[in-house]
């Protein structure tokens, strides 16, 4: 049972918490590595990471339902799908992040648990609640005045958020554990992404082992920024309610506005003030909905 209150609440939370961090400060990182071009990077943090989950899988005594899952063609099919998805989101992130759009990831990830509720009522026959379906409006009022004085979509951040929770979208539908499916994706990519890696060594274009140690350490690190809070929501998840893990996401977009705005100096365009503005309403409106349907239903 997912509860707040009693034994294993404050490690729940804890992790929870961790896990939102680490993904809102990851710009942070990105920025140190961001003389590596994003499709190099992307291609290391895929190899890595298998090569981190494949131990992790093992001691959580999964390696049954890894080659389970390997042997599955309709379940690697699906994998097939989640795997581009998810390495496209990646892409996207850090060369977003790395050419001054932190803000547009910010706002990406404000969206992302809208663009969830439309999905889940699209393609999981949900039935939207009034005020969810005001909440969705207002956001989408947002990305359309957002639109309209800048003459551009933005797509970085819908991108980011319609990909993520594409992705989300079919993980869930799929049911497959976390760390396993990860494991998968990441090995279903593997050998393109190692074949990309081998080609930029032998254009002599490549920056593993040729620009310093730290760069060659960050890279491999990159398996840890990919695995390690993905490992931490989910123990937060298991002990957490539902509806406290949707008011928590908002800490990993919300630290990324702030680095945006006082550290790295990205301005604040007003249409681009207005349509967060839009947003955190919208967000307001669905954490409030969320947190009563949740109590009403408890």
């Amino acid at each position: 049972m997912k509860i707040d209150d009693g034994q294993g609440a404050l490690a729940g939370l804890m992790a929870t918490v961790s896990a939102f961090l680490i993904w809102g400060l990851c710009p942070v990182f990105w920025k140190l590595i961001a003389h590596v071009p994003a499709l190099e990077t992307i291609n290391h943090r895929i190899v890595w990471s298998f090569f981190f989950l494949l131990p992790v899988i093992w001691l959580q005594g999964n390696l049954r339902l890894l080659a389970k899952t390997l042997t599955s063609p309709v379940i690697l099919g699906k994998l097939s799908i989640t795997a581009i998805l998810v390495a496209s989101n990646w892409l996207v992130f850090i060369w977003a992040v790395n050419n001054g759009h932190i803000l547009d990831t910010s706002l990406g990830y404000y969206i992302n648990p809208l663009v969830n509720v439309l999905f889940g009522t699209v393609f999981l026959k949900e039935r939207l609640r009034k005020m969810q379906t005001v909440a969705v409006g207002i956001a989408a009022a947002g990305v359309a005045y957002l639109t309209w004085q800048h003459g551009s979509f933005p797509l970085i951040s819908l991108y980011l958020a319609v990909s993520f929770g594409a992705y989300g979208l079919l993980r869930k539908m799929l049911n497959q554990d976390p760390a396993v499916g990860l494991a998968v994706e990441t090995l279903l990519l593997t050998l393109p992404s190692a074949a990309y890696l081998v080609f930029l060594e032998y254009r002599g274009t490549g920056s593993f082992l040729h620009v310093n140690a730290l760069t060659d350490v960050f890279l491999v690190c990159t398996a840890l920024l990919t695995a390690v809070p993905l490992l931490l929501f989910n123990i937060g998840a298991r002990l957490l309610r539902l509806c406290t893990v949707g008011f928590l996401q908002y800490i990993a977009p919300s630290v990324s506005f702030s680095l945006a705005i006082f550290v790295y100096g990205e301005p604040l365009s007003h249409p681009q003030l207005v349509a967060f503005m839009f947003i955190w309403a919208a967000l307001a409106v669905y954490t409030v909905d969320s947190t009563r349907s949740y109590q009403g239903s408890g």
